[in-house]
Protein backbone atom coordinates (compact mmCIF):
# COMPACT_ATOMS: atom_id res chain seq x y z
CA UNK A 1 0.00 0.00 0.00
CA UNK A 2 1.43 3.25 -1.13
CA UNK A 3 1.73 5.63 1.60
CA UNK A 4 2.20 9.73 1.09
CA UNK A 5 2.87 12.59 3.98
CA UNK A 6 1.20 15.59 3.66
CA UNK A 7 3.04 18.14 5.21
CA UNK A 8 0.78 20.68 6.49
CA UNK A 9 2.33 23.82 7.00
CA UNK A 10 0.03 27.89 5.49
CA UNK A 11 -2.52 25.50 4.15
CA UNK A 12 -4.75 24.73 7.19
CA UNK A 13 -7.79 23.44 5.18
CA UNK A 14 -9.29 20.74 3.32
CA UNK A 15 -10.69 22.95 -0.11
CA UNK A 16 -9.24 23.70 -2.54
CA UNK A 17 -6.01 22.24 -1.63
CA UNK A 18 -3.72 21.24 -3.99
CA UNK A 19 -0.92 19.11 -1.92
CA UNK A 20 -4.06 17.33 -0.45
CA UNK A 21 -5.18 16.89 -4.15
CA UNK A 22 -1.64 15.07 -5.11
CA UNK A 23 -1.44 13.19 -1.97
CA UNK A 24 -4.47 11.62 -2.43
CA UNK A 25 -3.51 10.97 -6.13
CA UNK A 26 -0.18 9.49 -5.03
CA UNK A 27 -0.81 7.45 -1.88
CA UNK A 28 -4.03 4.76 -0.59
CA UNK A 29 -3.03 6.19 2.31
CA UNK A 30 -2.24 9.70 3.39
CA UNK A 31 -0.54 11.14 6.92
CA UNK A 32 -2.01 14.80 7.21
CA UNK A 33 1.48 16.17 9.22
CA UNK A 34 1.57 19.11 11.29
CA UNK A 35 4.92 20.06 13.20
CA UNK A 36 5.43 22.28 15.66
CA UNK A 37 9.05 23.55 15.01
CA UNK A 38 10.51 24.83 17.93
CA UNK A 39 12.21 27.93 15.87
CA UNK A 40 8.62 29.20 15.16
CA UNK A 41 7.38 28.15 17.90
CA UNK A 42 9.38 30.11 20.65
CA UNK A 43 9.81 32.58 18.06
CA UNK A 44 10.18 36.31 19.42
CA UNK A 45 7.99 37.44 16.23
CA UNK A 46 5.18 34.78 17.49
CA UNK A 47 2.65 36.43 19.93
CA UNK A 48 0.54 34.28 22.08
CA UNK A 49 -2.81 35.56 20.18
CA UNK A 50 -1.80 34.11 16.68
CA UNK A 51 -0.61 31.29 18.39
CA UNK A 52 -3.87 30.37 19.97
CA UNK A 53 -5.40 30.85 16.66
CA UNK A 54 -3.61 28.61 14.85
CA UNK A 55 -3.92 25.84 17.42
CA UNK A 56 -8.02 26.69 17.29
CA UNK A 57 -7.47 25.76 13.09
CA UNK A 58 -5.64 22.75 14.37
CA UNK A 59 -8.51 21.43 16.98
CA UNK A 60 -11.13 21.97 13.99
CA UNK A 61 -8.68 20.84 11.11
CA UNK A 62 -8.32 17.48 13.21
CA UNK A 63 -12.73 17.50 13.47
CA UNK A 64 -12.25 18.07 9.95
CA UNK A 65 -9.72 15.35 8.86
CA UNK A 66 -12.00 12.55 11.22
CA UNK A 67 -14.68 13.14 9.12
CA UNK A 68 -13.18 11.82 5.99
CA UNK A 69 -11.81 8.71 7.74
CA UNK A 70 -8.26 9.77 8.66
CA UNK A 71 -6.45 11.45 11.68
CA UNK A 72 -4.24 14.82 11.94
CA UNK A 73 -0.85 13.67 13.11
CA UNK A 74 1.18 16.05 15.02
CA UNK A 75 4.72 16.15 16.30
CA UNK A 76 7.00 18.55 17.72
CA UNK A 77 10.83 18.77 16.42
CA UNK A 78 13.14 19.80 13.41
CA UNK A 79 11.45 19.09 10.78
CA UNK A 80 13.62 17.05 8.62
CA UNK A 81 14.35 14.96 11.81
CA UNK A 82 10.20 14.83 12.55
CA UNK A 83 9.92 13.65 8.73
CA UNK A 84 12.81 11.19 8.80
CA UNK A 85 10.95 9.34 11.87
CA UNK A 86 7.69 9.39 10.14
CA UNK A 87 8.82 7.84 7.08
CA UNK A 88 10.28 5.17 8.87
CA UNK A 89 7.48 4.59 11.02
CA UNK A 90 4.71 4.34 7.68
CA UNK A 91 7.06 3.46 5.24
CA UNK A 92 5.20 6.30 3.26
CA UNK A 93 7.48 7.11 0.08
CA UNK A 94 7.09 10.46 -0.74
CA UNK A 95 5.95 14.00 1.24
CA UNK A 96 4.35 16.66 -0.65
CA UNK A 97 3.90 20.14 0.36
CA UNK A 98 3.05 23.40 -0.39
CA UNK A 99 5.63 26.09 -1.06
CA UNK A 100 6.27 28.79 1.55
CA UNK A 101 8.69 31.82 0.44
CA UNK A 102 10.10 33.35 3.94
CA UNK A 103 13.44 33.62 4.38
CA UNK A 104 13.40 30.98 6.79
CA UNK A 105 11.25 28.50 5.23
CA UNK A 106 13.26 28.27 1.94
CA UNK A 107 16.10 27.49 4.10
CA UNK A 108 14.19 24.90 5.78
CA UNK A 109 12.75 23.36 2.56
CA UNK A 110 16.42 22.81 1.02
CA UNK A 111 17.26 21.14 3.96
CA UNK A 112 14.26 18.61 3.10
CA UNK A 113 14.85 18.44 -0.48
CA UNK A 114 18.14 17.89 0.09
CA UNK A 115 17.38 14.76 2.65
CA UNK A 116 14.07 13.73 1.52
CA UNK A 117 11.42 12.87 -1.43
CA UNK A 118 9.55 16.06 -1.75
CA UNK A 119 7.00 17.68 -4.37
CA UNK A 120 6.23 20.62 -3.74
CA UNK A 121 2.84 22.46 -5.22
CA UNK A 122 1.29 26.07 -5.40
CA UNK A 123 -0.86 28.27 -3.44
CA UNK A 124 0.20 30.53 -1.31
CA UNK A 125 -0.49 33.59 -3.18
CA UNK A 126 -2.36 34.35 -6.43
CA UNK A 127 0.57 34.01 -8.78
CA UNK A 128 3.63 32.67 -6.98
CA UNK A 129 7.38 34.80 -6.90
CA UNK A 130 8.85 34.06 -10.07
CA UNK A 131 5.96 34.30 -11.79
CA UNK A 132 5.30 38.13 -12.28
CA UNK A 133 9.14 39.14 -13.46
CA UNK A 134 9.93 42.42 -15.74
CA UNK A 135 10.70 41.35 -19.21
CA UNK A 136 14.69 41.14 -18.43
CA UNK A 137 13.79 38.39 -16.10
CA UNK A 138 14.19 40.73 -13.37
CA UNK A 139 11.60 41.25 -10.54
CA UNK A 140 9.66 44.54 -9.61
CA UNK A 141 10.25 46.50 -6.98
CA UNK A 142 7.09 49.09 -7.65
CA UNK A 143 3.51 48.26 -7.38
CA UNK A 144 1.73 49.55 -10.49
CA UNK A 145 3.53 48.05 -13.07
CA UNK A 146 3.65 44.80 -10.63
CA UNK A 147 -0.03 44.79 -10.93
CA UNK A 148 -0.21 45.12 -14.62
CA UNK A 149 2.33 42.35 -15.51
CA UNK A 150 0.20 40.10 -12.72
CA UNK A 151 -3.34 40.99 -14.01
CA UNK A 152 -1.81 40.20 -17.82
CA UNK A 153 -0.81 36.81 -16.70
CA UNK A 154 -3.40 34.37 -16.77
CA UNK A 155 -6.44 34.25 -13.97
CA UNK A 156 -4.92 32.31 -10.96
CA UNK A 157 -6.31 28.81 -10.79
CA UNK A 158 -9.27 28.68 -7.99
CA UNK A 159 -8.46 24.89 -7.52
CA UNK A 160 -11.94 24.62 -6.20
CA UNK A 161 -11.65 21.00 -5.16
CA UNK A 162 -13.83 18.68 -2.44
CA UNK A 163 -12.07 16.93 -0.60
CA UNK A 164 -12.72 12.84 -0.40
CA UNK A 165 -12.21 10.17 2.17
CA UNK A 166 -8.58 9.07 2.98
CA UNK A 167 -7.26 6.68 5.36
CA UNK A 168 -4.40 7.59 7.62
CA UNK A 169 -1.90 4.40 9.54
CA UNK A 170 -2.10 4.10 12.89
CA UNK A 171 0.88 6.59 14.26
CA UNK A 172 1.64 8.14 17.47
CA UNK A 173 0.40 12.08 17.19
CA UNK A 174 1.13 14.11 20.30
CA UNK A 175 -1.87 16.20 21.92
CA UNK A 176 -2.99 19.11 20.32
CA UNK A 177 -2.28 21.81 23.18
CA UNK A 178 -5.05 23.11 24.89
CA UNK A 179 -6.95 26.01 23.09
CA UNK A 180 -6.58 29.50 24.04
CA UNK A 181 -9.06 32.40 24.04
CA UNK A 182 -10.81 32.38 20.15
CA UNK A 183 -11.27 36.22 19.40
CA UNK A 184 -12.57 35.14 16.19
CA UNK A 185 -14.39 32.22 14.48
CA UNK A 186 -11.84 29.70 13.31
CA UNK A 187 -11.90 27.10 10.88
CA UNK A 188 -12.49 26.63 7.14
CA UNK A 189 -15.92 26.55 7.30
CA UNK A 190 -16.16 29.93 8.82
CA UNK A 191 -13.98 31.53 6.47
CA UNK A 192 -15.76 30.32 3.73
CA UNK A 193 -18.70 31.86 4.70
CA UNK A 194 -17.05 35.10 5.59
CA UNK A 195 -15.49 35.38 2.18
CA UNK A 196 -19.56 34.41 0.78
CA UNK A 197 -20.85 37.34 2.70
CA UNK A 198 -18.25 39.86 1.85
CA UNK A 199 -18.71 39.22 -1.45
CA UNK A 200 -22.00 38.60 -2.27
CA UNK A 201 -24.05 40.54 -4.41
CA UNK A 202 -24.64 43.89 -2.95
CA UNK A 203 -22.42 42.68 0.16
CA UNK A 204 -19.56 45.00 1.56
CA UNK A 205 -17.34 44.21 -1.48
CA UNK A 206 -19.27 46.86 -3.35
CA UNK A 207 -18.58 49.74 -1.35
CA UNK A 208 -14.94 48.53 -0.02
CA UNK A 209 -13.75 51.30 -2.33
CA UNK A 210 -15.19 53.84 0.68
CA UNK A 211 -15.68 51.80 3.65
CA UNK A 212 -12.16 50.39 3.58
CA UNK A 213 -10.83 53.48 4.98
CA UNK A 214 -13.74 54.36 7.54
CA UNK A 215 -12.75 52.13 11.03
CA UNK A 216 -15.69 52.60 12.52
CA UNK A 217 -18.03 51.03 9.78
CA UNK A 218 -16.53 47.44 9.85
CA UNK A 219 -16.17 47.71 6.12
CA UNK A 220 -13.32 45.29 5.33
CA UNK A 221 -13.31 41.68 5.05
CA UNK A 222 -11.23 40.31 7.93
CA UNK A 223 -10.11 37.25 5.89
CA UNK A 224 -6.60 38.26 6.39
CA UNK A 225 -5.97 36.16 9.26
CA UNK A 226 -7.73 33.21 7.05
CA UNK A 227 -5.26 33.94 4.38
CA UNK A 228 -2.57 34.25 6.26
CA UNK A 229 -2.74 30.55 7.69
CA UNK A 230 -3.91 29.21 4.62
CA UNK A 231 -7.55 28.77 5.94
CA UNK A 232 -8.97 29.80 2.72
CA UNK A 233 -6.99 29.73 -0.16
CA UNK A 234 -5.78 32.76 -2.14
CA UNK A 235 -6.83 31.27 -5.41
CA UNK A 236 -10.06 31.47 -3.99
CA UNK A 237 -10.35 34.85 -2.37
CA UNK A 238 -9.36 36.04 -6.03
CA UNK A 239 -12.11 34.10 -7.65
CA UNK A 240 -14.37 35.56 -5.43
CA UNK A 241 -13.23 39.10 -5.85
CA UNK A 242 -12.98 38.58 -9.80
CA UNK A 243 -16.61 37.54 -9.19
CA UNK A 244 -18.38 40.25 -7.31
CA UNK A 245 -16.49 42.14 -9.94
CA UNK A 246 -18.29 40.64 -12.66
CA UNK A 247 -21.63 40.36 -10.20
CA UNK A 248 -21.77 44.35 -9.12
CA UNK A 249 -25.02 46.25 -11.00
CA UNK A 250 -23.34 49.71 -10.27
CA UNK A 251 -19.95 51.07 -11.72
CA UNK A 252 -18.92 52.17 -8.10
CA UNK A 253 -19.61 48.62 -7.12
CA UNK A 254 -17.55 47.22 -9.66
CA UNK A 255 -14.82 49.74 -8.91
CA UNK A 256 -14.96 49.11 -4.78
CA UNK A 257 -14.73 45.58 -5.97
CA UNK A 258 -11.87 45.87 -7.72
CA UNK A 259 -9.88 47.63 -5.37
CA UNK A 260 -10.41 44.63 -3.04
CA UNK A 261 -8.81 42.72 -5.56
CA UNK A 262 -6.16 45.46 -5.55
CA UNK A 263 -5.07 44.63 -1.83
CA UNK A 264 -5.15 41.02 -2.62
CA UNK A 265 -2.48 41.95 -5.33
CA UNK A 266 -0.35 43.65 -2.58
CA UNK A 267 -0.40 40.66 -0.52
CA UNK A 268 1.41 38.84 -3.61
CA UNK A 269 3.48 41.99 -3.95
CA UNK A 270 5.05 41.73 -0.51
CA UNK A 271 5.28 38.03 -0.68
CA UNK A 272 7.34 38.65 -3.88
CA UNK A 273 9.66 41.32 -2.64
CA UNK A 274 10.26 38.86 0.36
CA UNK A 275 11.13 36.10 -1.54
CA UNK A 276 14.03 38.01 -3.84
CA UNK A 277 15.11 40.73 -1.42
CA UNK A 278 15.44 38.76 2.12
CA UNK A 279 17.40 41.10 3.58
CA UNK A 280 14.04 42.97 4.10
CA UNK A 281 13.39 40.78 7.02
CA UNK A 282 15.67 42.49 8.83
CA UNK A 283 16.52 45.46 7.06
CA UNK A 284 15.35 48.11 4.75
CA UNK A 285 14.86 47.74 0.98
CA UNK A 286 16.81 50.66 0.52
CA UNK A 287 20.01 50.23 3.06
CA UNK A 288 20.99 53.83 2.75
CA UNK A 289 17.77 54.32 5.45
CA UNK A 290 19.75 51.97 7.87
CA UNK A 291 22.11 55.01 8.97
CA UNK A 292 18.75 57.05 10.07
CA UNK A 293 19.68 58.04 13.37
CA UNK A 294 16.57 57.33 15.46
CA UNK A 295 15.75 58.37 19.11
CA UNK A 296 14.11 55.08 20.27
CA UNK A 297 13.06 56.72 23.51
CA UNK A 298 11.96 53.59 25.38
CA UNK A 299 9.29 55.37 27.35
CA UNK A 300 7.31 56.91 24.42
CA UNK A 301 7.56 53.23 22.84
CA UNK A 302 6.10 51.56 25.60
CA UNK A 303 3.10 54.44 25.63
CA UNK A 304 2.79 54.06 22.21
CA UNK A 305 2.31 49.99 22.58
CA UNK A 306 -0.08 50.24 25.38
CA UNK A 307 -2.44 53.47 23.36
CA UNK A 308 -1.47 55.51 26.00
CA UNK A 309 -0.21 58.10 23.31
CA UNK A 310 -2.72 61.08 24.30
CA UNK A 311 -3.59 60.95 20.10
CA UNK A 312 -7.07 59.50 20.42
CA UNK A 313 -7.11 57.81 16.64
CA UNK A 314 -3.81 56.31 17.63
CA UNK A 315 -4.83 54.99 20.93
CA UNK A 316 -7.53 53.28 19.97
CA UNK A 317 -5.93 51.28 17.01
CA UNK A 318 -3.43 50.16 19.12
CA UNK A 319 -6.07 49.16 21.79
CA UNK A 320 -7.96 47.38 19.28
CA UNK A 321 -4.77 45.17 18.31
CA UNK A 322 -4.07 44.71 22.07
CA UNK A 323 -7.80 43.20 22.90
CA UNK A 324 -8.20 41.98 19.97
CA UNK A 325 -5.63 40.94 17.78
CA UNK A 326 -6.80 42.90 14.46
CA UNK A 327 -6.25 46.28 13.99
CA UNK A 328 -8.22 48.13 10.82
CA UNK A 329 -5.85 48.66 7.77
CA UNK A 330 -6.19 52.78 7.58
CA UNK A 331 -5.60 53.05 11.14
CA UNK A 332 -2.07 50.43 10.90
CA UNK A 333 -0.91 53.45 8.76
CA UNK A 334 -1.77 56.28 11.07
CA UNK A 335 -0.21 54.29 14.43
CA UNK A 336 2.66 53.19 11.96
CA UNK A 337 3.51 56.70 10.62
CA UNK A 338 3.04 57.79 14.45
CA UNK A 339 5.83 55.69 16.06
CA UNK A 340 8.28 56.67 13.26
CA UNK A 341 7.23 59.79 12.06
CA UNK A 342 6.57 61.17 15.59
CA UNK A 343 8.27 59.76 17.71
CA UNK A 344 11.50 58.79 15.41
CA UNK A 345 11.59 55.13 16.82
CA UNK A 346 13.07 52.37 14.15
CA UNK A 347 10.33 50.62 12.31
CA UNK A 348 11.80 47.39 13.05
CA UNK A 349 10.52 47.90 16.62
CA UNK A 350 7.29 48.58 15.48
CA UNK A 351 7.35 45.47 12.96
CA UNK A 352 8.56 43.60 15.57
CA UNK A 353 5.37 44.50 18.02
CA UNK A 354 3.25 44.03 15.46
CA UNK A 355 3.99 40.68 14.87
CA UNK A 356 3.30 40.03 18.30
CA UNK A 357 0.21 41.51 18.60
CA UNK A 358 -1.88 40.77 15.07
CA UNK A 359 -3.65 37.60 14.61
CA UNK A 360 -3.00 38.30 10.75
CA UNK A 361 0.81 39.23 11.43
CA UNK A 362 2.32 38.14 7.98
CA UNK A 363 6.23 38.62 7.91
CA UNK A 364 6.33 39.91 4.39
CA UNK A 365 2.90 41.85 4.73
CA UNK A 366 3.89 43.13 7.80
CA UNK A 367 6.82 43.90 7.15
CA UNK A 368 5.97 45.43 3.54
CA UNK A 369 3.45 47.90 5.02
CA UNK A 370 5.92 49.48 7.93
CA UNK A 371 8.38 49.84 5.22
CA UNK A 372 5.92 51.42 2.97
CA UNK A 373 5.13 54.06 6.12
CA UNK A 374 8.67 54.24 6.80
CA UNK A 375 9.43 55.45 3.35
CA UNK A 376 12.27 52.85 3.55
CA UNK A 377 10.80 50.33 1.13
CA UNK A 378 9.68 49.62 -2.66
CA UNK A 379 6.81 51.32 -2.59
CA UNK A 380 7.59 53.91 -0.20
CA UNK A 381 5.88 56.79 0.88
CA UNK A 382 7.33 59.85 0.29
CA UNK A 383 9.81 60.56 3.58
CA UNK A 384 8.07 63.71 3.94
CA UNK A 385 4.34 62.16 3.50
CA UNK A 386 3.92 62.37 7.67
CA UNK A 387 0.24 61.09 8.42
CA UNK A 388 -1.53 63.83 11.02
CA UNK A 389 -2.86 62.05 13.48
CA UNK A 390 -5.43 64.81 14.43
CA UNK A 391 -6.63 65.50 11.03
CA UNK A 392 -6.67 61.42 9.82
CA UNK A 393 -8.87 61.21 13.44
CA UNK A 394 -11.38 63.48 12.18
CA UNK A 395 -11.13 62.54 8.09
CA UNK A 396 -11.81 58.80 9.00
CA UNK A 397 -13.54 58.62 12.13
CA UNK A 398 -15.39 62.19 12.37
CA UNK A 399 -18.30 61.05 14.64
CA UNK A 400 -15.37 59.51 16.78
CA UNK A 401 -17.29 56.31 17.24
CA UNK A 402 -14.19 54.25 16.84
CA UNK A 403 -12.57 56.67 19.21
CA UNK A 404 -15.02 56.36 22.13
CA UNK A 405 -15.08 52.17 21.41
CA UNK A 406 -11.34 51.57 22.44
CA UNK A 407 -11.03 54.87 24.27
CA UNK A 408 -13.78 55.19 26.59
CA UNK A 409 -12.13 57.48 28.73
CA UNK A 410 -12.98 59.75 25.82
CA UNK A 411 -16.61 58.28 26.13
CA UNK A 412 -18.42 62.22 26.93
CA UNK A 413 -15.77 64.41 25.00
CA UNK A 414 -18.32 65.99 22.17
CA UNK A 415 -17.41 65.08 18.87
CA UNK A 416 -15.42 68.50 18.29
CA UNK A 417 -12.96 67.80 20.42
CA UNK A 418 -12.81 63.86 20.22
CA UNK A 419 -9.81 63.96 18.32
CA UNK A 420 -8.45 67.10 20.10
CA UNK A 421 -9.56 66.63 23.67
CA UNK A 422 -6.71 68.99 24.82
CA UNK A 423 -8.55 71.79 23.47
CA UNK A 424 -10.93 71.26 26.07
CA UNK A 425 -10.80 73.50 29.57
CA UNK A 426 -9.94 72.20 32.73
CA UNK A 427 -13.51 72.82 33.60
CA UNK A 428 -14.91 71.30 30.92
CA UNK A 429 -12.27 68.18 31.57
CA UNK A 430 -13.82 68.38 34.73
CA UNK A 431 -17.63 68.28 33.68
CA UNK A 432 -16.62 65.02 31.74
CA UNK A 433 -15.00 63.29 34.03
CA UNK A 434 -11.50 62.75 32.03
CA UNK A 435 -8.70 64.84 33.21
CA UNK A 436 -5.83 65.12 30.99
CA UNK A 437 -2.40 63.78 32.93
CA UNK A 438 -5.08 61.82 35.02
CA UNK A 439 -7.39 59.63 33.15
CA UNK A 440 -6.11 60.51 30.09
CA UNK A 441 -2.35 61.28 29.26
CA UNK A 442 -1.44 64.46 27.04
CA UNK A 443 0.05 63.88 23.82
CA UNK A 444 3.45 62.82 24.45
CA UNK A 445 4.97 65.10 21.92
CA UNK A 446 3.60 67.80 20.22
CA UNK A 447 2.49 66.50 15.88
CA UNK A 448 4.07 69.56 14.07
CA UNK A 449 8.03 69.98 16.27
CA UNK A 450 8.32 65.83 15.81
CA UNK A 451 7.72 66.23 11.63
CA UNK A 452 10.36 68.81 11.84
CA UNK A 453 12.55 66.67 13.82
CA UNK A 454 11.88 63.61 11.31
CA UNK A 455 12.20 65.65 8.42
CA UNK A 456 15.75 66.96 9.46
CA UNK A 457 16.58 63.27 9.95
CA UNK A 458 15.59 61.89 6.85
CA UNK A 459 17.26 64.86 5.25
CA UNK A 460 20.64 63.42 6.18
CA UNK A 461 20.52 60.26 4.99
CA UNK A 462 19.72 61.59 1.58
CA UNK A 463 22.09 64.30 1.67
CA UNK A 464 24.56 61.59 2.40
CA UNK A 465 23.49 59.01 0.33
Amino acid sequence: MTTVIWWLRRDLRLHDNQALQLALSKGEEVIPLFILDPRLWGSPYVGQKRLDFLVGHLWQLRDDVAALGGRLILRQGEPVSVLKGVMAESGASLIVAERDYTPYAQQRDKRVEAALPIEWVAGLYGHQPGEVLKKDGTPYTVFTPFSRSWRALPAPMGWESEPRGFITPDLHSEPLPPVGEMLVPVGEAAARAMLAEFTKRGGKVEVYGEGRDRPAEGGTSRLSPYLRFGVIAAGRALAAARGAIAAAETESGRESATVWETELIWRDFYGHILHHFPHVRYGSFRPKYDRIVWRNDPGEFEAWCQGRTGYPIVDAGMRQMLQTGWMHNRVRMITASFLVKDLLIDWRWGERWFMQQLLDGDPASNNGGWQWTAGTGTDAAPYFRIFNPTSQGKKFDPEGVYVRQWVPELAKVPNKYIHEPWRLSVAEQKRMGMILGERYPRPIVEHKEARERTLAAYKVVRENG
